[in-house]
């Protein structure tokens, strides 16, 4: 893989994960009350789709830092092992979720399935994320693989992740901002993330475009 073809990657998987993103949150403040399942289960799926593209966005990264700075290749390593490790409890966390919505259409009781979901949604999450935005923004200021802009945000934005790991004492109420399943934590936190994703995937993807213009020349 060589270094263009590792910023295509990279840009078009976190603009894909981005997209994705985008699309689920706002299935979240579709109804005021409990939604149907219909509503969670279709989330549920645009959102283990969009960790499927994070889990490609991470392994490109290391693939890219690797290949701009070798010697920073440890900071990338660090960016993919945490990445893949917040895909991974969200996509548990998902299915946890999934399964307590089929054990209710089948009268089955849900408490032992759901319970688990609010600490992997909320804290575990976010500690993860802020680790793998902190990888990001080390690997993309030591390396100047990217615009500062893209480093800079990304220390912010795991600074505000860190801020919600303390969420889990204060309750497991979505309709509360700041709780361990709260719409602070969960889907404010997964909207800005998304944001962040796209603006970097696209920054990516465009400099494949200005290193193939610089070599050519």
């Amino acid at each position: 893989m060589d270094e263009t073809f590792a910023r295509r990657m990279t840009g078009g998987a976190g603009i894909l994960t981005a997209a994705a993103i985008i699309v689920e949150v706002p299935l979240y403040f579709v109804y005021s009350g409990p939604p149907p399942d219909s509503n969670v289960l279709a989330r549920l799926l645009i959102g283990i789709v969009a960790l499927a593209f994070l889990v490609v966005f991470v392994t490109a990264f290391r693939e890219l830092v690797k290949r701009v700075s070798p010697a920073y290749e440890w900071v990338g390593s660090m960016a993919f092992a945490t990445g893949l490790v917040y895909a991974t409890v969200s996509l548990v966390s998902s299915g946890l979720e999934a399964g307590a919505v089929i054990a209710v259409d089948h009268r089955i009781d849900p408490t032992i399935t759901v319970s688990g979901t609010y600490i992997l949604y909320g804290s575990i999450s976010r500690l993860m994320l802020a680790f793998f935005l902190a990888a990001v923004g080390c690997a993309v200021s030591r390396t100047n693989l990217l615009p500062r802009w893209t480093s800079r945000s990304a220390y912010v934005l795991a600074g505000v992740n860190l801020a919600f790991v303390p969420s889990l004492f204060f309750g497991n109420t979505p309709a509360d901002f700041y709780a361990a399943n709260g719409w602070g934590t969960t889907a404010l936190m997964g909207a800005i993330f998304s944001c962040w994703l796209l603006a970097l995937g696209v920054s990516t993807y465009r400099s494949a475009g200005r290193l193939t213009s610089g070599q050519q020349r």
